[in-house]
């Protein structure tokens, strides 16, 4: 059968943010955050708890694998072996975009994991747009049908604005959310794909019900800057280098987020972490948890499951010895620990309302 134009914009997604540098120049300015080495910790290893918890379900550590592609072969198979790992280490996951799922039902299978993350975090995924084009009932059921935890709905206007075939109406979308959180019980991550979520927009979100977020700031993958490589017309393709470095860092993210929101939230922060030491800084900012993509996704590429899981299991051990030494033998502490903001994040901190 030939391929639907949804399935090869995720095809060509997925082989642009694997071969091309599309990364966010400005940075995380996670280096910006210092934290106060200790060299009298009196801790273990085998005494540090980085365990988490979301959506009522416990993690082994802090971590969330994010939605990256689904509808094609490649992502059913980038579904099932993540769903694998995840399941096996105790990390969340959430698949691709079901938005091919909603348009060609015969996609369901490509993100039915849960037999592969038994008793693990499974989340959905969805654009916000979807949410405004079809029933909220509709919704519903891509989670159902996957037994999923949860769904993730994704914001993306810089990424629909540098496609050639992406959305130009955004209106409605915030109420829709409204709907889905009600309509789920509140089982709900509203996340941004590399652009950031603001303070504000943390507060519209909150008021609607919403308490749980993935920040996906700038300083990872620049999906504008991926639309670069797939653009026809020459209008999206300058729109798409206009706004290739638009957005807000992660470390902003997560601080502006956790101020907004004080300790009712769960704040998950990704957008270019790619490390356990980078996951500690995010974690001591005020995130809950930390989100990895790209990463995972050349680690897959290069390995299968087995490159994920080494990549994976060297990220939680980067985490428990920046734990180590920092003197903090679990994550609370971690959030209490001494730190300071330097450069750039500096000056974005001080002048925060």
């Amino acid at each position: 059968m030939p391929e639907k134009p949804t399935q090869r914009r995720k095809k060509d997604h997925l082989r642009i943010v694997s071969e091309e540098e599309v990364a966010h120049w400005q940075g995380t300015l996670l280096n910006d955050v210092q934290l106060v080495h200790n060299a009298l910790s009196e801790l273990a290893l085998a005494e540090i708890d980085i365990s988490a918890e979301l959506f009522g379900k416990r993690l082994a550590a802090p971590l969330m694998v994010t939605s990256m592609s689904g509808g094609v072969d490649q992502g059913s198979r980038l579904n099932h072996d993540l769903a694998a790992v995840t399941g096996r280490l105790g990390i969340a996951f959430a698949v691709g975009s079901q938005r091919a799922q909603l348009e060609y039902p015969e996609t369901r299978e490509q993100f039915a994991v849960r037999p592969q993350i038994p008793d693990g975090v499974l989340l959905g995924n969805i654009g916000g747009q979807q949410l405004v084009e079809y029933p909220i009932e509709r919704i519903c059921e891509l989670v159902k049908s996957i037994e999923a935890d949860g769904i993730c709905v994704h914001l993306n206007p810089a990424h629909e604005m540098a496609q050639d075939e992406g959305a130009r109406d955004f209106r409605g979308i915030l109420s829709a959310i409204g709907k889905l959180v009600s309509a789920l019980e509140g089982r709900v991550v509203v996340k941004e794909v590399g652009n950031g979520l603001s303070a504000d927009v943390v507060k519209r979100l909150q008021a609607v019900g919403v308490h749980v977020f993935d920040v996906a700031g700038s300083g990872g993958t620049s999906w504008p800057r991926v639309e670069q490589y797939r653009a026809n017309d020459a209008g999206s393709r300058a729109v798409a280098e206009t706004f290739a470095d638009w957005g807000l860092p992660t470390a902003v993210c997560v601080i502006a987020a956790r101020r907004a929101v004080g300790k009712q939230a769960v704040i998950i922060a990704s957008g270019g972490v790619y490390s356990g030491l980078e996951a500690a800084k995010a974690i001591a900012c005020g995130a809950d948890l930390a989100g990895v993509a790209r990463p995972v996704l050349e680690a897959w590429r290069d390995g299968g499951q087995l490159g994920v899981e080494s990549y994976l299991k060297r990220v939680v051990h980067e985490l428990k010895t920046t734990l180590i030494l920092t003197g903090c033998p679990d994550l609370p502490a971690l959030k209490q620990a001494p730190k300071l903001y330097t450069g750039k994040l500096a000056e974005w901190v001080n002048h925060f309302d």
